[in-house]
């Protein structure tokens, strides 16, 4: 029974070791938990909603406008944020009435006036530009900043208050949710 029992605790040992290796590298460099915290980003997500954030995508490609992410708050590297992809880099920012334009790259102007902010409509430049009020408020995305926001735009700390995010901060972009049970999504693409 002794030589038994040491084989077994042996094999046991030698599986436990084996599955550590095998999640703790997929645990800390390919997917991540989240724990989704306040209201922000609601109806989306919810206080509560445990989330699975895809870390290796952004080797390989940059973030898409409409894509929620997970990233280190710029003023607080400990704290981690969940929002929405707004503003992707070298593209304008305009704030007005709770309105959010963005003027892309290829020099179409977005307006953003849904609660979800994935869902924009495009509007005519000219307009755009000629009613221009002296109350709008301009930021200009650098070459590796990201304007983001939450779903929940009256009750979201986002980078109308703190400005944009910078791609070095960004963990990863949200690809399931696992609770609650009732409400799996997969997200990915």
């Amino acid at each position: 029974m002794g030589k038994n029992f040491l084989n077994n605790l042996w094999e046991t040992i030698k599986i436990l070791i084996l599955a550590l290796v095998i999640v703790l590298p997929i645990r800390y460099f390919i997917f991540q938990p989240f724990l989704v915290k306040g209201i922000s980003m609601e109806p989306s997500f919810y206080n509560g909603d445990y989330l699975i954030v895809d870390e290796i995508s952004y080797y390989f490609r940059d973030p898409e406008r409409g894509e929620v992410i997970v990233f280190h708050y710029p003023k607080d590297e400990s704290q981690r944020f969940i929002k929405r992809v707004i503003g992707l880099p070298k593209e304008k920012v305009y704030i007005s009435n709770n309105k959010i334009y963005i003027i892309t790259n290829d020099e179409r102007v977005l307006e953003f006036s849904s609660f979800d902010s994935s869902f924009f409509s495009q509007i005519d430049k000219n307009a755009f530009y000629k009613n221009l009020k002296n109350d709008i408020k301009v930021i200009n995305l650098g070459e590796n900043e990201y304007f983001v926001m939450g779903d929940n735009r009256t009750k979201s700390f986002d980078s109308r208050n703190w400005g944009a995010v910078f791609r070095k901060e960004i963990i990863g972009r949200v690809i399931l949710r696992l609770w609650p049970i009732n409400n799996i999504t997969y997200f990915g693409k």
